[in-house]
Formats: structure tokens, sequence, C-alpha cells
């Protein structure tokens, strides 16, 4: 019997609310440091478990992660006896549903090996930071325990997955979980032990290979040190937001980023309008003293805007290292950071680009797609 996907051996799931700041709210180092010593913060929260070097204590105390791992493996733990039952040899069959989309599917764990070893049957959709991976999976290694989902989607298929899990919460009664995150999204979840509905459940979920919709890092964090905690679905109504670009400390303006583009042979024009693209081929751009619009190249059905814009616009023109300082994505559901020097606004990628890049057997730029409504961090976790 092939068991790359399986039941959560040992698990929590939370009782009434998960304590602190919504932990999916937060991304850049920066909004962490500044969200852990907000008032609303204090105490033990899964936050600070997730980043125990960017608490006010550990800050004071200048501890690196290593040092701050202790102190997150007992906030854990209390946090776990306080807003936590334990269960134990279980799957999740999971409802979202709110402004940005709707999603059914089942929490459980995928097998690390499937992540790693050649002819997998999950594959990452985009490359991912090194540095960012290297953080979660010792973070990962030194709790112990999953406190976050990564979205994974079937390459094909969604639509029988949805009406297995669909059928199921109708059979199963009221949800055992039932709360509204901060942006209006509803999410249920239904605990199911072993049993005849949870092998049909498994069964739904791995019946074809699955793509990394979001949380490309944590899959690779996962690959390092033990099972992941995923929420498989189909959607039926998922959505893919756009990533922008966002250039800092550089001190450029529009005059001289339109220079510079121009000088690489692309087709700059100012633009009165700063409403972002809505399909691929050309990248508003916010800067001062006016705003821009740049025509890319084109390119094949393979390579998306954002290599282009980060080869080209970025890299060759601006001499810019993406690895750097200068440039960070934005998810176009978040404000630009006040200091932002300009903003490359993209369209977002279809979901058919993301299955033929799939298909192909190659990998997206990092952050290059928002795939929404995402699971709630914290409602489970999963010993792994």
């Amino acid at each position: 019997m092939d068991t790359w996907v399986r039941p959560i051996r040992r698990g929590w799931v939370v009782r009434g609310e998960v304590p602190g700041p919504d932990v999916d709210e937060f991304a850049e180092p920066d909004a962490v440091v500044t969200a852990l010593a907000s008032p609303g913060a204090a105490g033990d929260t899964l936050l600070a478990v997730q980043h125990p070097a960017r608490t006010p204590a550990a800050l004071a105390r200048g501890l690196d992660l290593t040092a701050a791992l202790p102190s997150a493996r007992a906030a854990l733990a209390r946090i776990r006896a306080r807003h936590y039952r334990s269960v134990a040899g279980f799957v999740a069959p999971y409802r979202i549903s709110g402004p940005d989309g709707v999603a059914v599917g089942v929490l459980c764990l995928v097998d690390v090996r499937e992540l790693t070893a050649g002819g997998s049957h999950v594959r990452h959709t985009e490359e991912v930071y090194p540095h960012v991976v290297a953080e979660r999976a010792a973070v990962l290694a030194g709790l112990g325990t999953a406190t976050s989902a990564a979205l994974l989607v079937p390459s094909s298929g969604g639509e029988a997955l949805t009406e297995a899990v669909e059928a199921a919460c109708t059979g199963l009664g009221p949800p055992d979980v039932s709360t509204v995150d901060q942006s209006g999204r509803r999410h249920e979840l239904w605990v199911v032990p072993s049993g005849t509905l949870q092998e049909r459940l498994v069964g739904a979920v791995s019946a074809a290979d699955l793509l990394v919709a979001d949380g490309n890092h944590r899959v690779a964090a996962a690959a390092q040190t033990g099972s992941l905690l995923a929420l498989v679905t189909g959607g039926p109504r998922l959505r893919i937001g756009a990533i922008h670009r966002v250039l800092t400390g550089t001190g450029l303006t529009s005059d001289a980023l339109a220079a510079a583009w121009r000088r690489v042979g692309l087709d700059v024009s100012e633009v009165a309008d700063g409403t972002p693209p809505a399909v691929p081929g050309s990248v508003v751009v916010l800067a001062r003293p006016s705003f821009l619009r740049v025509v890319l190249p084109p390119a094949d059905e393979l390579t998306i805007d954002h290599a282009v814009v980060e080869q080209l616009l970025l890299g060759e023109a601006l001499g810019l290292d993406l690895d750097g300082p200068h440039v960070q994505p934005l998810p176009a559901s978040r404000p630009a950071p006040a200091d932002a020097d300009a903003v490359l606004q993209l369209a977002p990628v279809d979901f058919s680009t993301v299955l033929k890049v799939h298909a192909a057997g190659l990998r997206m730029p990092r952050k290059a797609t928002y795939f929404t409504p995402k699971p709630r961090g914290g409602l489970v976790l999963a010993e792994i």
C-alpha cells in the first residue's frame, strides 16, 4: 500500500481561538518583530513560537535562533496545555470560505521522502530563498511540531477531491472548529479518526500528484526534517493574486528607472493611471515623480513576467542583487513600505500557466503566485 499521504499520528486541535496575533498575517522579519512587541502579543503565542529569536526578550538578550529555541519549546508546551486538545490518528476535512475564494480539502501529513525523491508525488512550483528555508527547518526541527500547513493542490482531478470532502463535511454535522480570521474568512474543520471515512479521504487526496500552491519554503524545510503538514485542496474557487516587486534603499527615481530600462531596449512610457496590469506582458511601476508602464519583450509560454522582470529589469538593467536588501516581494493585498523607491506591479499568473510549468518539470521564480484562501495557522498542530 502506498502511504505517502498519512493521517496525523499525534496532533492537537485548538479549543476556541488560537492565542495571539494571526500568524498568517506576518511574513517579513521586521513585521514579525513589530507584531511581537505589541500589547496583543504579550504572553505565550504561536507567532512567538514560530519566530523565537524575534521576541522582545530574545532581542534584549541578544539570543540567536539556537539559543532561543528552548524557550519556544517550553512556550509551545504551555500553549498546547491551555488551548488545545490532544488527538491521535486523524485527518481533518477543512472548509475555508471568504471574500477571496472558497476551498475545501483535507489536513493530513505528506511523507517527506516524496518531496525529495525522483518521480515525487509532490513538486515545488517556485524557487525558494535558502536562508528562509534554513531558518524554518531549524525551527521545525527544534520544536518537533508543525504549527502551520502548506497548501497543496492536485495536478488533476481536483473536482473529485472536492466532492469527497463536501460529502464528508455534510455527513459529519457541525464542525469541531469554526472561526473567522481578521480578513473575514471562515475556517471550519472536522476531526475524522481511523475508519472507512478516513480511508476514503486519504484515497481521494492521494489520487493525483500534488503541486505546492502556498508554502514552498515550508515544504523545503520539511524535506530536511520530517513529515509535511498540508491542506490538500482542489478549490473549488481558489484564486491566484499578484505578487509585485518593491525596490527600497536604491535612491532611484522614475526618470532614472526609465533611462536604465530604455538602455536595454525596453518600451517605457509615463502613465497617469497606476492600476496594476490585468494580463501578462507589461509592468506598471509606481515611482516618483511619475508612474511608468514597461512593455515586456515577448517570451515563450513557460516564461512568466516575474522571470523577465527579475532577470532583465532588475538584474541586467539596474544591476540589483535579487538576494540583497533592495528587492522584496509584495503581495497585491498588502501596502508598500513607506520607504519604497518603486513598486513594480505585475499581473497575476494564470493557473493554466502554473500547470504548464509544472508539466515541463520547471519552477517559477520565488514569490510569483499568491494563492487564496489559505488554511489558518495554529488550528491544528502536528507532531512530525
